[in-house]
Protein backbone atom coordinates (compact mmCIF):
# COMPACT_ATOMS: atom_id res chain seq x y z
CA UNK A 1 0.00 0.00 0.00
CA UNK A 2 1.68 3.34 -1.13
CA UNK A 3 2.25 5.83 1.75
CA UNK A 4 -0.16 9.22 2.20
CA UNK A 5 1.57 12.37 1.04
CA UNK A 6 1.86 14.10 4.12
CA UNK A 7 0.27 17.93 3.41
CA UNK A 8 1.48 20.76 5.83
CA UNK A 9 -1.82 22.94 5.85
CA UNK A 10 0.35 26.42 6.89
CA UNK A 11 -2.72 29.25 8.72
CA UNK A 12 -2.82 31.86 10.48
CA UNK A 13 0.24 34.35 10.17
CA UNK A 14 1.09 38.10 11.69
CA UNK A 15 -1.04 40.09 9.39
CA UNK A 16 -4.53 41.62 8.95
CA UNK A 17 -5.82 39.02 7.70
CA UNK A 18 -5.35 35.91 10.45
CA UNK A 19 -9.24 35.23 10.92
CA UNK A 20 -9.29 34.74 7.30
CA UNK A 21 -6.94 32.49 6.85
CA UNK A 22 -8.54 30.14 10.21
CA UNK A 23 -11.57 29.59 7.86
CA UNK A 24 -9.72 28.95 4.74
CA UNK A 25 -7.60 26.26 6.83
CA UNK A 26 -10.28 24.44 7.93
CA UNK A 27 -12.35 24.29 5.14
CA UNK A 28 -8.87 22.76 3.06
CA UNK A 29 -8.71 20.17 6.54
CA UNK A 30 -12.24 19.23 5.66
CA UNK A 31 -12.24 18.96 1.55
CA UNK A 32 -8.99 17.08 1.44
CA UNK A 33 -8.87 13.74 0.09
CA UNK A 34 -8.28 11.38 3.12
CA UNK A 35 -7.21 8.65 0.96
CA UNK A 36 -4.61 10.41 -0.56
CA UNK A 37 -3.33 12.71 1.79
CA UNK A 38 -2.25 13.29 5.85
CA UNK A 39 -3.10 17.00 6.42
CA UNK A 40 -0.77 18.14 9.37
CA UNK A 41 -1.81 21.59 10.83
CA UNK A 42 1.11 23.68 10.87
CA UNK A 43 0.12 27.77 12.18
CA UNK A 44 1.48 30.91 12.60
CA UNK A 45 0.12 32.60 15.73
CA UNK A 46 -0.03 36.71 15.69
CA UNK A 47 3.09 36.95 17.31
CA UNK A 48 4.64 35.08 14.61
CA UNK A 49 5.42 31.86 16.78
CA UNK A 50 5.26 29.10 14.49
CA UNK A 51 3.28 25.15 16.13
CA UNK A 52 2.30 22.09 15.16
CA UNK A 53 -1.18 20.13 15.91
CA UNK A 54 -2.18 16.94 16.84
CA UNK A 55 -4.85 16.70 14.21
CA UNK A 56 -7.54 15.03 16.32
CA UNK A 57 -7.07 17.57 18.47
CA UNK A 58 -7.85 20.25 16.22
CA UNK A 59 -10.71 19.16 14.21
CA UNK A 60 -12.20 17.66 17.75
CA UNK A 61 -13.56 21.69 17.42
CA UNK A 62 -15.41 21.14 14.29
CA UNK A 63 -15.74 25.19 13.92
CA UNK A 64 -15.47 27.25 11.14
CA UNK A 65 -12.14 28.60 11.90
CA UNK A 66 -9.20 26.38 12.60
CA UNK A 67 -8.45 26.69 16.32
CA UNK A 68 -4.61 27.75 17.30
CA UNK A 69 -4.00 25.36 20.84
CA UNK A 70 -1.55 27.86 22.69
CA UNK A 71 -0.08 24.69 24.18
CA UNK A 72 0.89 22.53 21.13
CA UNK A 73 4.86 22.03 20.49
CA UNK A 74 7.04 25.32 18.84
CA UNK A 75 8.54 23.95 16.01
CA UNK A 76 11.35 25.10 13.49
CA UNK A 77 11.38 23.80 9.60
CA UNK A 78 14.32 22.30 7.92
CA UNK A 79 15.47 20.52 4.72
CA UNK A 80 15.39 16.41 5.02
CA UNK A 81 16.03 14.57 2.11
CA UNK A 82 13.63 15.65 -0.43
CA UNK A 83 11.14 16.34 2.52
CA UNK A 84 10.94 18.72 4.73
CA UNK A 85 11.44 18.48 8.29
CA UNK A 86 9.29 19.62 11.26
CA UNK A 87 11.69 19.77 14.28
CA UNK A 88 10.54 20.85 17.99
CA UNK A 89 12.11 24.26 18.79
CA UNK A 90 12.51 22.01 22.03
CA UNK A 91 15.30 19.58 21.08
CA UNK A 92 14.28 17.20 23.96
CA UNK A 93 10.45 17.44 22.79
CA UNK A 94 9.35 13.86 20.14
CA UNK A 95 10.41 13.73 16.75
CA UNK A 96 7.65 15.38 13.69
CA UNK A 97 7.67 13.16 10.71
CA UNK A 98 8.51 15.33 7.75
CA UNK A 99 6.25 16.37 5.48
CA UNK A 100 6.15 16.35 1.59
CA UNK A 101 4.06 19.21 0.66
CA UNK A 102 3.03 22.51 2.20
CA UNK A 103 -0.48 24.32 1.37
CA UNK A 104 -0.15 27.88 2.77
CA UNK A 105 -3.69 29.48 3.26
CA UNK A 106 -2.29 32.25 4.90
CA UNK A 107 -2.61 36.01 3.49
CA UNK A 108 -0.87 39.25 4.06
CA UNK A 109 2.14 40.91 4.31
CA UNK A 110 5.04 38.08 5.59
CA UNK A 111 2.57 35.53 4.18
CA UNK A 112 2.12 35.90 0.33
CA UNK A 113 4.22 38.47 -0.62
CA UNK A 114 7.37 36.29 -0.85
CA UNK A 115 8.59 36.35 2.77
CA UNK A 116 7.08 33.06 3.47
CA UNK A 117 7.79 31.30 0.30
CA UNK A 118 11.34 32.14 0.75
CA UNK A 119 11.35 30.38 3.51
CA UNK A 120 9.65 27.56 2.22
CA UNK A 121 12.99 27.19 -0.50
CA UNK A 122 15.30 27.21 2.13
CA UNK A 123 13.46 25.00 3.99
CA UNK A 124 13.34 22.63 0.85
CA UNK A 125 9.89 22.47 0.67
CA UNK A 126 7.52 21.61 -1.99
CA UNK A 127 4.73 24.31 -1.48
CA UNK A 128 1.52 25.38 -3.11
CA UNK A 129 1.49 28.43 -5.27
CA UNK A 130 3.76 31.07 -6.42
CA UNK A 131 7.37 31.26 -5.96
CA UNK A 132 9.24 34.15 -4.24
CA UNK A 133 9.34 36.00 -7.39
CA UNK A 134 5.78 36.64 -8.29
CA UNK A 135 4.15 36.29 -4.69
CA UNK A 136 6.39 39.67 -3.87
CA UNK A 137 5.31 41.07 -7.15
CA UNK A 138 1.56 40.44 -6.56
CA UNK A 139 1.27 42.18 -3.53
CA UNK A 140 2.70 44.97 -4.78
CA UNK A 141 0.44 46.59 -7.10
CA UNK A 142 3.00 49.54 -8.82
CA UNK A 143 5.13 46.52 -9.86
CA UNK A 144 2.55 44.52 -11.27
CA UNK A 145 1.04 46.76 -13.27
CA UNK A 146 4.63 47.84 -14.84
CA UNK A 147 5.06 44.20 -16.25
CA UNK A 148 1.55 44.15 -16.86
CA UNK A 149 1.98 46.82 -19.30
CA UNK A 150 5.25 45.24 -20.89
CA UNK A 151 3.75 42.71 -21.19
CA UNK A 152 1.11 44.20 -23.54
CA UNK A 153 -1.62 44.22 -21.08
CA UNK A 154 -4.36 47.44 -20.91
CA UNK A 155 -3.60 49.32 -17.62
CA UNK A 156 -5.38 52.33 -16.86
CA UNK A 157 -3.70 55.49 -15.68
CA UNK A 158 -2.15 55.68 -12.33
CA UNK A 159 0.63 57.76 -10.52
CA UNK A 160 2.53 56.19 -7.88
CA UNK A 161 4.37 58.13 -4.79
CA UNK A 162 6.18 57.78 -2.46
CA UNK A 163 5.79 58.99 1.45
CA UNK A 164 9.33 60.52 1.37
CA UNK A 165 7.84 62.68 -2.26
CA UNK A 166 4.56 63.40 -0.56
CA UNK A 167 5.96 64.55 3.14
CA UNK A 168 8.88 66.34 1.00
CA UNK A 169 6.50 68.42 -1.62
CA UNK A 170 2.94 67.52 -1.07
CA UNK A 171 1.67 70.84 -3.53
CA UNK A 172 4.29 69.41 -6.12
CA UNK A 173 2.80 65.84 -5.57
CA UNK A 174 -1.22 67.03 -5.97
CA UNK A 175 -0.21 68.96 -9.03
CA UNK A 176 1.18 66.35 -10.56
CA UNK A 177 -1.47 64.09 -10.04
CA UNK A 178 -3.87 66.98 -11.37
CA UNK A 179 -1.94 67.45 -14.33
CA UNK A 180 -2.08 63.20 -15.52
CA UNK A 181 -5.55 62.07 -14.01
CA UNK A 182 -9.39 63.72 -13.71
CA UNK A 183 -11.73 63.23 -10.95
CA UNK A 184 -13.02 61.10 -9.90
CA UNK A 185 -9.52 59.18 -8.83
CA UNK A 186 -9.04 56.59 -6.08
CA UNK A 187 -6.36 56.43 -3.32
CA UNK A 188 -4.58 53.15 -2.25
CA UNK A 189 -2.06 51.77 -0.52
CA UNK A 190 0.57 49.34 -2.84
CA UNK A 191 0.70 46.60 -0.76
CA UNK A 192 -2.34 46.51 0.69
CA UNK A 193 -5.39 43.89 0.58
CA UNK A 194 -8.82 43.69 1.44
CA UNK A 195 -9.63 47.32 0.27
CA UNK A 196 -7.76 48.64 3.31
CA UNK A 197 -7.02 52.54 3.17
CA UNK A 198 -8.63 52.77 -0.17
CA UNK A 199 -10.54 56.11 -0.89
CA UNK A 200 -12.75 57.40 -3.82
CA UNK A 201 -11.73 61.07 -3.77
CA UNK A 202 -14.32 63.60 -5.83
CA UNK A 203 -12.39 66.62 -5.13
CA UNK A 204 -8.98 67.50 -5.23
CA UNK A 205 -8.95 69.12 -1.95
CA UNK A 206 -9.95 66.02 -0.46
CA UNK A 207 -7.05 64.37 -1.83
CA UNK A 208 -4.42 65.47 1.17
CA UNK A 209 -5.87 63.26 4.03
CA UNK A 210 -6.87 60.49 1.61
CA UNK A 211 -3.24 60.19 1.27
CA UNK A 212 -1.99 61.02 4.86
CA UNK A 213 -5.17 58.15 5.73
CA UNK A 214 -3.25 55.67 3.19
CA UNK A 215 0.28 56.21 4.20
CA UNK A 216 -0.36 54.77 7.44
CA UNK A 217 -0.63 51.36 6.03
CA UNK A 218 2.69 51.50 3.47
CA UNK A 219 5.60 53.74 2.20
CA UNK A 220 4.28 54.06 -1.64
CA UNK A 221 0.28 54.84 -2.00
CA UNK A 222 -1.26 55.04 -5.91
CA UNK A 223 -3.02 57.43 -7.21
CA UNK A 224 -5.28 55.64 -10.05
CA UNK A 225 -8.08 57.31 -12.48
CA UNK A 226 -11.54 56.60 -12.02
CA UNK A 227 -13.13 54.61 -14.18
CA UNK A 228 -17.15 54.05 -14.43
CA UNK A 229 -16.23 50.27 -14.14
CA UNK A 230 -17.56 46.80 -13.66
CA UNK A 231 -15.52 44.79 -11.07
CA UNK A 232 -14.47 41.46 -13.18
CA UNK A 233 -12.66 38.33 -11.56
CA UNK A 234 -11.28 35.15 -13.34
CA UNK A 235 -9.72 32.10 -11.27
CA UNK A 236 -6.74 31.11 -13.38
CA UNK A 237 -4.50 27.55 -12.75
CA UNK A 238 -1.99 26.70 -13.58
CA UNK A 239 -0.89 23.73 -16.57
CA UNK A 240 0.90 23.48 -19.84
CA UNK A 241 -1.32 25.82 -20.76
CA UNK A 242 -2.64 27.46 -17.61
CA UNK A 243 -6.46 27.35 -17.37
CA UNK A 244 -8.78 30.62 -16.83
CA UNK A 245 -12.62 29.83 -15.09
CA UNK A 246 -15.32 31.40 -16.26
CA UNK A 247 -15.09 35.10 -14.90
CA UNK A 248 -17.16 36.38 -12.24
CA UNK A 249 -18.79 39.84 -11.28
CA UNK A 250 -18.62 41.95 -8.16
CA UNK A 251 -21.55 44.21 -7.30
CA UNK A 252 -21.42 46.71 -4.89
CA UNK A 253 -24.78 46.93 -2.92
CA UNK A 254 -26.30 50.40 -3.20
CA UNK A 255 -24.67 51.95 0.34
CA UNK A 256 -21.21 51.52 -1.22
CA UNK A 257 -20.09 53.54 -4.35
CA UNK A 258 -17.29 51.04 -4.72
CA UNK A 259 -15.76 47.43 -3.28
CA UNK A 260 -14.99 48.80 -0.11
CA UNK A 261 -13.70 47.18 2.90
CA UNK A 262 -16.78 47.90 4.37
CA UNK A 263 -18.47 46.11 1.51
CA UNK A 264 -16.79 42.86 1.49
CA UNK A 265 -16.78 42.66 5.68
CA UNK A 266 -18.59 44.49 7.98
CA UNK A 267 -22.75 44.77 5.74
CA UNK A 268 -24.03 41.98 4.68
CA UNK A 269 -25.60 43.41 1.87
CA UNK A 270 -22.61 45.19 0.78
CA UNK A 271 -21.89 43.04 -2.19
CA UNK A 272 -23.60 40.29 -4.70
CA UNK A 273 -21.97 38.16 -6.81
CA UNK A 274 -22.97 36.75 -10.38
CA UNK A 275 -21.30 34.21 -11.44
CA UNK A 276 -20.73 33.66 -14.14
CA UNK A 277 -20.38 37.58 -14.81
CA UNK A 278 -22.90 38.71 -17.54
CA UNK A 279 -20.66 38.94 -20.35
CA UNK A 280 -21.06 38.61 -23.89
CA UNK A 281 -19.18 35.22 -25.42
CA UNK A 282 -17.02 37.81 -27.07
CA UNK A 283 -15.79 39.42 -23.80
CA UNK A 284 -16.00 36.40 -21.33
CA UNK A 285 -13.46 34.57 -24.45
CA UNK A 286 -11.33 38.35 -23.95
CA UNK A 287 -11.08 38.48 -20.24
CA UNK A 288 -9.85 34.72 -19.81
CA UNK A 289 -7.26 35.05 -22.09
CA UNK A 290 -6.18 38.68 -20.27
CA UNK A 291 -6.12 36.72 -17.15
CA UNK A 292 -3.68 33.86 -18.32
CA UNK A 293 -1.71 36.56 -20.04
CA UNK A 294 -1.49 38.17 -16.56
CA UNK A 295 -0.79 34.78 -14.57
CA UNK A 296 1.99 34.69 -17.26
CA UNK A 297 3.68 38.03 -17.43
CA UNK A 298 3.59 37.95 -13.52
CA UNK A 299 5.89 34.43 -13.28
CA UNK A 300 2.74 32.79 -11.27
CA UNK A 301 2.74 28.94 -10.48
CA UNK A 302 0.00 26.87 -8.92
CA UNK A 303 -3.26 29.31 -8.75
CA UNK A 304 -3.84 33.03 -9.11
CA UNK A 305 -6.88 35.14 -8.90
CA UNK A 306 -6.83 37.90 -11.80
CA UNK A 307 -9.14 41.23 -11.51
CA UNK A 308 -10.23 43.53 -14.01
CA UNK A 309 -12.04 46.95 -14.77
CA UNK A 310 -14.70 46.66 -17.46
CA UNK A 311 -15.19 50.47 -19.09
CA UNK A 312 -18.95 50.83 -19.23
CA UNK A 313 -18.35 53.59 -21.78
CA UNK A 314 -15.55 52.04 -24.17
CA UNK A 315 -16.27 48.24 -23.18
CA UNK A 316 -12.51 47.97 -22.56
CA UNK A 317 -11.05 45.57 -20.08
CA UNK A 318 -8.07 47.24 -17.59
CA UNK A 319 -5.52 44.80 -15.68
CA UNK A 320 -6.21 45.99 -11.86
CA UNK A 321 -4.48 43.38 -9.84
CA UNK A 322 -3.66 39.61 -8.91
CA UNK A 323 -3.37 37.75 -6.01
CA UNK A 324 -1.24 34.80 -5.52
CA UNK A 325 -2.86 33.19 -2.36
CA UNK A 326 -6.80 34.52 -3.05
CA UNK A 327 -9.26 33.33 0.19
CA UNK A 328 -9.30 29.62 -0.29
CA UNK A 329 -12.83 28.55 1.89
CA UNK A 330 -15.10 26.42 -0.31
CA UNK A 331 -17.04 29.62 -0.65
CA UNK A 332 -14.38 31.84 -2.03
CA UNK A 333 -14.15 33.36 -5.08
CA UNK A 334 -11.21 31.44 -6.73
CA UNK A 335 -12.49 28.22 -5.44
CA UNK A 336 -16.48 29.29 -6.47
CA UNK A 337 -14.85 29.99 -9.86
CA UNK A 338 -13.09 26.74 -10.43
CA UNK A 339 -16.32 24.75 -9.44
CA UNK A 340 -18.50 26.63 -11.93
CA UNK A 341 -15.48 25.71 -14.89
CA UNK A 342 -15.99 22.07 -13.77
CA UNK A 343 -13.07 21.63 -11.12
CA UNK A 344 -14.84 20.59 -7.75
CA UNK A 345 -13.37 21.94 -4.66
CA UNK A 346 -11.99 18.60 -2.91
CA UNK A 347 -10.33 18.26 -7.07
CA UNK A 348 -9.08 21.45 -6.58
CA UNK A 349 -7.23 20.90 -3.82
CA UNK A 350 -5.51 17.75 -5.04
CA UNK A 351 -4.26 19.37 -8.45
CA UNK A 352 -2.39 22.29 -6.35
CA UNK A 353 -0.85 19.59 -4.68
CA UNK A 354 -0.10 17.74 -7.60
CA UNK A 355 1.32 21.14 -8.92
CA UNK A 356 3.15 21.95 -5.84
CA UNK A 357 4.88 18.44 -6.25
CA UNK A 358 5.69 18.38 -10.45
CA UNK A 359 7.09 22.17 -9.52
CA UNK A 360 9.13 20.74 -6.59
CA UNK A 361 10.37 17.85 -8.58
CA UNK A 362 11.35 20.38 -11.62
CA UNK A 363 13.58 22.46 -9.66
CA UNK A 364 15.26 19.47 -8.04
CA UNK A 365 16.62 18.55 -10.86
CA UNK A 366 18.55 21.77 -11.59
CA UNK A 367 22.06 21.45 -11.08
CA UNK A 368 23.43 23.33 -8.37
CA UNK A 369 27.10 23.00 -8.47
CA UNK A 370 29.37 24.05 -11.93
CA UNK A 371 32.68 22.43 -11.86
CA UNK A 372 33.61 24.32 -15.15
Amino acid sequence: MNRKTRVAVLYGGKSGEHEVSLKSAASVLRYIDRDRFEPVPVSIDKQGRWQCHDLRRIETANTESLPIPANSPAIRLEPQGGRTAILPADSTAPAIAPVDVVFPVIHGPLCEDGAMQGLLELAGAAYVGSGVLASAVGMHKDIAKRLAALAGLPVAPYLALSRRDWRRDPTGSAKVAQGRLTLPVFVKPCNMGSSVGVHKVKSWEALGSALDDAFQYDTKVLIEQGIDAREIEVAVLDGDPPVASVASELNAGPQHEFYSYEAKYLDQDGASVDLPAKLDAEQMARVRQLAIDAFLALECSGMARVDFFLDRQSGAFFFNEINTLPGFTAISMYPKMMEASGLPYPALITRLIELAQERHAERAGLKTDYEG
